[in-house]
């Protein structure tokens, strides 16, 4: 059996087996296990009672969370001419049309979020298939599909963030950084929380908030209370 280091002894010294943290205490504790060298991304995942093969089960929506991220993210608006100028005063890292489809063509995804106009989604088609499988493919249901991108850029480059429940009816995202505040973890977390809580589809019967576990990279997770989530 391999030996457990100075960190990994202090880390179970710090987590009560057996033990179910309030949110806020989550909050807290998750910066208390974190040993990494860089600044760790804080994550949540979240169990819930539905089944994403059924259509009207599928939960899927955006959150801005009061302190963003802690990520700079990389924008890509790809749009006429005409609205380039917008994009870029908007924070656009990347703006424009027929240069950014040839550059996808070639391979090039160096971005973490595309918004598009409606206009140009016919020209996106092109590269669905390598957007796709990247998430990175604009969408309406995500707000990354509008007429008004300027607005769109401004609540990504804030921290708006999409996500949605996987196969296994598990909601995973990174809601901050380990140099976050204890509040400000706290904050980001139980906005994602309420946000799922609102969109319980009508059709998912028993428990809806399953369990709620909050890690850092490479940190184990921190069982949450779901009765105080709901």
């Amino acid at each position: 059996m391999a030996k457990l280091t100075k960190n990994q002894k202090l880390v179970n010294s710090k987590i009560e087996a057996g033990k179910v943290y309030t949110l806020k205490e989550a909050a807290g504790l998750v910066k208390e296990i974190t040993f990494t060298k860089f600044d760790a991304s804080v994550d949540i995942d979240v169990r819930l009672g539905v089944d994403p093969r059924k259509a009207n089960q599928m939960v899927r929506g955006t959150v801005s969370l009061p302190h963003g991220t802690g990520k700079q993210v990389r924008v890509l608006c790809i749009c006429n001419p005409d609205a380039v100028a917008a994009a870029q005063e908007a924070g656009a890292d990347y703006a424009g049309l027929e240069e950014y489809i040839d550059k996808i063509k070639g391979g090039w995804t160096d971005v973490d979020v595309i918004i598009a106009q409606p206009a140009v989604m016919g020209k996106l088609g092109q590269v669905a298939r390598i957007l796709g499988p990247r998430g990175l493919m604009p969408n309406p249901k995500s707000g990354t599909v509008t007429m008004d991108v300027a607005k769109a850029i401004k609540e990504v480059k804030q921290g708006k963030i999409d996500f949605k429940v996987d196969k296994n009816g598990i909601v995973h995202t990174s809601i901050g950084k380990v140099s976050f505040t204890p509040e400000q973890i706290f904050d980001n977390a139980r906005e994602f929380v309420n946000t799922l809580i609102k969109l319980k589809p009508a059709t998912a019967k028993g428990t809806y908030i399953k369990s709620i576990y909050l890690s850092s990279t490479m940190s184990p997770g921190i069982k949450v209370d779901t009765k105080a989530a709901e």
